[in-house]
């Protein structure tokens, strides 16, 4: 399974830079297949060349069929001229709050619906990451009844959550990176999250409409996350509970400038990253209990997986933790049907797996 998975990774790095009809890809596959399965029974090293080598060219059809993410529309760049639009949006994940020089400012992406400019109003589904700027008041700290626990000043900056509307007048501009060597790609990061444009407005500008827009599956998430999170704040003290937010459910945004900049330079800073190792943790301690209570074996992995799947939803934090749960899954199966058990192998199936929603964008951005 790894030499699969480096195949198929090969096999994606070659279609980026190596562009061809489809219909080659397609009928070099089979033949390589083909070749491959008349050849197993007669020199089976040989059988497998060709089946990795029939990887790899599936790995290059892969990435060239694959159409670009849908959420991605750059028809907003026109009015991305930092002139004043008045714009229908829906938000597409959390409001991030934070503070900075007695100022509140709220970093929340939103999915344009309309927007009106002086030259008229169009209707466009293009990604905008707003910047809404608010005054610090210490009398605002209160809680919301309408909304539920907030952890942030509810009069004075409202958080927007994953499927509100909202109606604001808001100044966009395109995103640019810096022509340093080396330098991030910010770009084509926002791209890859379907994010066109920037934008800015101020709180006052802002007015929360009726209704909800978005996915149930993606809102219950959202609202599991924020419970989650309200609860840690209930049981710590803020320094600690945004320490705890950010080492059990990947929610970096309570932890301050000064924190952060601390951990890096002490080379600590991966105890604030969700990672496979707190899937490891949770399905040993899940599995642990369950074998102690003589549950069976079935039952407890099936309980494990779901529990670590549940976890992997929750934090939504991508490639590192689903890896991690996608592993645990072939261990754990591997370990009901009695065969030998390799972490290698556990480790190159997850990697082949993920290797299939590889885009092509985050390629692409080496080549620039």
């Amino acid at each position: 399974m790894l030499w699969a998975a480096v195949a198929y990774a090969v096999g994606i790095t070659t279609g980026v830079y190596a562009w061809r009809p489809a219909s080659w890809w397609i009928i070099a596959g089979i033949a390589f297949m083909g070749a491959a399965a008349w050849f197993s029974r007669r020199r089976a090293r040989f059988a497998w060349a060709l089946a990795f080598a029939g990887l790899i060219l599936l790995g290059a059809l892969h990435i060239q069929v694959r159409p670009r993410s849908s959420h991605f529309d750059s028809g907003i760049h026109a009015y991305a001229d930092r002139q004043e639009l008045q714009i229908i949006a829906h938000v597409i994940h959390d409001g991030r709050i934070q503070s900075d020089m007695g100022e509140l400012r709220q970093v929340v992406d939103v999915e344009a619906e309309e927007i009106k400019s002086s030259t008229g109003h169009s209707r466009i589904r293009s990604g905008i990451r707003l910047s809404i700027y608010g005054a610090t008041s210490q009398d605002s700290m209160l809680e919301d009844p309408s909304r539920g626990p907030s952890l942030t000043p509810v009069r004075a900056m409202p958080t927007f959550h994953y499927g509100d509307r909202i109606r604001l007048l808001a100044k966009l501009r395109v995103p640019h990176n810096f022509r340093n060597p080396g330098a991030f790609d910010y770009r084509g990061y926002l791209e890859d999250r379907g994010i066109a444009a920037l934008g800015s407005a101020k709180l006052e500008n802002v007015e929360l409409l009726p209704g909800f827009y978005g996915n149930r599956l993606e809102d219950l998430r959202s609202r599991l996350h924020r419970k989650v999170i309200a609860k840690v704040h209930e049981l710590w003290p803020a320094d600690e509970a945004a320490l705890i937010d950010a080492m059990v459910i990947g929610e970096e945004a309570f932890i301050d400038r000064d924190t952060r900049t601390d951990f890096q330079r002490s080379g600590t800073y991966h105890v604030l990253v969700v990672s496979g190792m707190n899937v490891s943790i949770l399905a040993f301690v899940v599995f642990w209990t369950m074998r102690r209570l003589r549950l069976a074996d079935i039952p407890a992995t099936v309980l494990t997986l779901a529990i670590c799947v549940g976890y992997a939803f929750l934090t939504d934090v991508g490639a590192p933790v689903w890896r991690a749960t996608l592993m645990c899954a072939v261990y754990l199966g591997t370990r009901l049907l009695y065969r030998e058990r390799a972490m290698v192998n556990a480790i190159g199936a997850a990697a082949l797996a993920l290797s299939c929603s590889t885009r092509a964008r985050s390629l692409r951005r080496v080549s620039r």
